[in-house]
């Protein structure tokens, strides 16, 4: 499913590029969300940020039964 997603956005860029230019706005958005993205990551990796830790404990299953 990645795969045809992939394939249908790259198919709408080939539009842009023959002339369907009001498309061009909108596709530009999930790329600069992803960039926006990965630049959070890099730098809360170069500041040595740790991640959340969860709020809850997880419960164990197999004690109960």
């Amino acid at each position: 499913m990645i795969v045809l997603g992939v394939a249908f956005y790259v198919f709408l860029w080939v539009l842009v590029a023959n002339g369907a230019s009001q498309l061009e706005a909108p596709l530009l958005i999930p790329l600069v969300l992803a960039v926006l993205v990965v630049a959070g990551l890099g730098l809360d990796r170069y500041m040595g940020i740790t991640p959340r830790k969860q709020h809850f404990n997880e419960r164990d299953d197999e004690k109960e039964q």
